[in-house]
């Protein structure tokens, strides 16, 4: 394959479906992988996380990890365990928040009693996975073979990047999860404008956003509201990003005295450690959020703010009259401290469920979101009273108009894009969308599908 400068691309787990990101390029006598994700949702997908992979990991001489987030992490200490021993390259902070996403994962299959986890997700695993990774400046190139790789800032989350290969003068990007720009955080994603190849996520493919600029307003009155109601707000939310975006904009709300006083807690361990991590990644910040850090103003901790990393800490929250915010994982309601907290709180009507981001098919969170009035938490029932509120403006992901605006930029140069990473109606309106508005070749692909790139 090598000689005719042909790549093969197989589309191993990630099209077709949101979450478990993992792509395969063989070709120019190297065999890589971008991302190793975990299916999230349902419990077919269980047993799809823990399935042989389509190919010898033996074999990997790369793998490249676009960002942290579990369904484009989650399945390297297997990938470790079956065989792997060649090179992880990242941007810098998401090998260091990795660890901490693949510790927690840990913690929790540790608990799992319908497959044997705990000899994959081993202490040696993680470490091993450590110890084979290098973490990368955006733009710094690593140069193998034939093949030249490096990170463009893809604005999701803190490290996110879109990779970038330049093979026989041929450039393909792989874009991971794309950030919904401007982040109050991060700088904007970069502009793509002489991409030959794009292989492109598509969660938010068919639909637009709020106007994000309203997000933080109603934000203020969903606050506001919990206080009058005397009830509890709970935000179930993802430990990563999105919790310190929160933080960051409660933070702005409470120290200008725009809504009233009140307990908040922080209640996820995870994102007490991952919010260390943003105190000393700063130099990640868009020019604003530094310029706050560099005035005195400690971004993610404001009055009233408590952290509550032990279990007995998260106990001692039922204790405290309301009103009151709690902030907990999971983001999509499928594990974590949030479920006890719902469990608790959501068959009273005085209280407010606010969900901050996409909820995948067959999470507790997507059945809440569709108008579920009886849930399932911890082998009991629990009726769902309380007000479910939604901020559509806080997913971290671009909508549809902005992920044909990020193509657009490329659309003279680009030869075929494939649209990834969506639920299947999202990726082909999305398909159809590029070709319709922007002449490009554009193709929902679907897991196990593979294709090749001809790069003369």
């Amino acid at each position: 394959m090598g000689g005719d400068k042909k790549l093969k691309l197989t589309f191993c787990s990630g099209a077709g479906t949101v979450t478990g990101a993992n792509f395969l390029v063989e070709g120019g006598g190297k065999k890589f992988l971008i991302d190793c994700g975990l299916i999230q949702g349902s419990d077919v997908d269980d047993e799809l996380n823990w399935d042989d992979f389509p190919y010898n990991p033996a074999e990997i001489d790369f793998l490249f990890i676009t960002h942290a987030h579990i369904d484009h992490i989650g399945r390297i200490p297997k990938l470790i365990h079956d065989g792997f021993r060649g090179k992880i390259f990242s941007v810098a902070p998401t090998k260091d928040i990795t660890l901490y996403m693949l510790e927690d994962m840990a913690n929790l299959v540790s608990r799992d009693t319908k497959y044997d986890l705990s000899k994959i997700y081993t202490t040696e695993n993680i470490k091993k996975a450590m110890d084979m990774w290098k973490g990368l400046s955006y733009g710094e190139k690593i140069d193998e073979g034939d093949f030249s790789f490096s990170f463009k800032d893809a604005g999701h989350i803190l490290g996110s990047g879109m990779l970038e290969i330049i093979y026989n003068g041929k450039k393909i990007i792989f874009t991971g999860d794309l950030g919904n720009s401007p982040s109050p955080l991060l700088p904007d994603t970069e502009i793509i404008k002489d991409a030959d190849y794009l292989i492109m996520e598509s969660v938010y493919g068919d639909r637009d956003h709020e106007n994000r600029n309203e997000r933080k307003k109603k934000l203020e009155q969903i606050i506001k509201d919990n206080y009058k109601r005397k009830g509890v707000l709970i935000i179930p939310t993802f430990s990563l990003e999105r919790t310190q975006e929160l933080l960051y904009e409660i933070n702005s709300l409470v120290e200008n005295n725009i809504v009233p006083a009140m307990p908040v807690f922080l209640d996820s361990p995870l994102s007490i450690k991952l919010t260390e991590i943003y105190l000393r990644s700063d130099k990640f910040f868009n020019k604003t959020a530094q310029d706050l850090i560099k005035s005195g103003d400690n971004l993610f901790d404001f009055p009233g703010l408590t952290k509550t990393p032990e279990t007995e800490d998260s106990k001692d929250i039922l204790k405290v009259p309301s009103p009151k915010i709690i902030i907990a994982g999971s983001g999509m309601s499928n594990g974590g401290r949030v479920l006890h907290h719902e469990k608790n709180y959501l068959p009273d009507k005085k209280n407010i469920l606010l969900l901050t981001g996409y909820q995948t098919m067959g999470t507790m969170g997507r059945m809440i979101q569709d108008g579920a009035k009886k849930v399932r938490i911890m082998g009991q029932d629990v009726f769902v009273r309380a007000k479910i509120v939604f901020i559509d403006g806080y997913s971290g992901h671009k909508d549809s108009s902005h992920l044909v605006e990020f193509v657009e930029n490329t659309a003279e140069k680009v030869k075929k894009v494939f649209v990834t990473m969506g639920e299947p109606k999202s990726s082909m309106f999305l398909a159809q969308r590029l070709n319709d508005e922007l002449g490009v070749q554009a193709h929902a692909p679907d897991s196990g599908d593979h294709v090749f790139l001809d790069c003369r």
